[in-house]
């Protein structure tokens, strides 16, 4: 419904709902301290979102559909399969480390069981070209095809999280885009199929 709102006023919601719920507990922070922090009335949030949940969920979406869009650009003419992941890594990391107000709110802020509950923590663009990529990484006998491919993109995602999350709280140390071919060569390594599986199968 946020599309109905007046550009302006949902530009100015999107600042204040970045800036208040990234730094605040999410059960302590509430539609009014975003509604003051906007210059908007909470009559009109409320009429247009219904919860703060829905509220952050529904800017958390856009922002998510951003990193997406950056994904499949930076993909496109790219045929190597751990190039692609390598890429798909960095552009994570780096989108995070530029918008860290996004990272806090997305690992840090909203409480899993909520965010995962509702739809659009599936964010079904990004993984439904993520898990094609590892299937036919799979299907190639490239990627390690005893599990399920989303278990492959639990162990990426899950590095991704932890990674943000360490930085945040070791203070930020260096860059974490910098370091992301290193970390990616260790996450490689839990994703690839094994010397001796590519043997049995040859």
């Amino acid at each position: 419904m946020h599309e109905e709102l007046n550009p302006a006023i949902q530009q100015r919601l999107e600042k204040a709902v970045l800036e208040v719920f990234s730094h605040s507990d999410f059960h302590r922070a509430s539609i009014r301290d975003v509604a003051l922090k906007a210059g908007v009335s909470f009559t009109t949030i409320y009429k247009h979102y219904g919860s703060k949940e829905r509220l952050v969920f529904a800017f958390a979406d856009i922002w998510m559909g951003k990193l997406t869009d950056r994904i499949i650009d930076h993909l496109h003419g790219i045929e190597d399969l751990k190039e692609k992941l390598r890429k798909v890594f960095w552009l994570q990391l780096d989108y995070y480390e530029r918008h860290e107000g996004l990272g806090r709110i997305v690992f840090m802020t909203l409480p899993m069981k909520t965010w995962m509950a509702d739809r659009n923590f599936e964010q079904r663009r990004m993984m439904d070209l993520l898990i094609s990529v590892l299937r036919d990484g799979q299907e190639k006998g490239v990627l390690n095809s005893r599990v399920r491919a989303g278990v492959l993109l639990d162990l990426m995602m899950g590095f991704v999280q932890r990674s943000f999350f360490m930085w945040i709280q070791r203070g930020k140390k260096g860059s974490l885009a910098e370091q992301a071919n290193d970390l990616f060569e260790m996450v490689w390594q839990g994703m690839a199929q094994s010397a001796e599986k590519k043997i049995d199968n040859g």
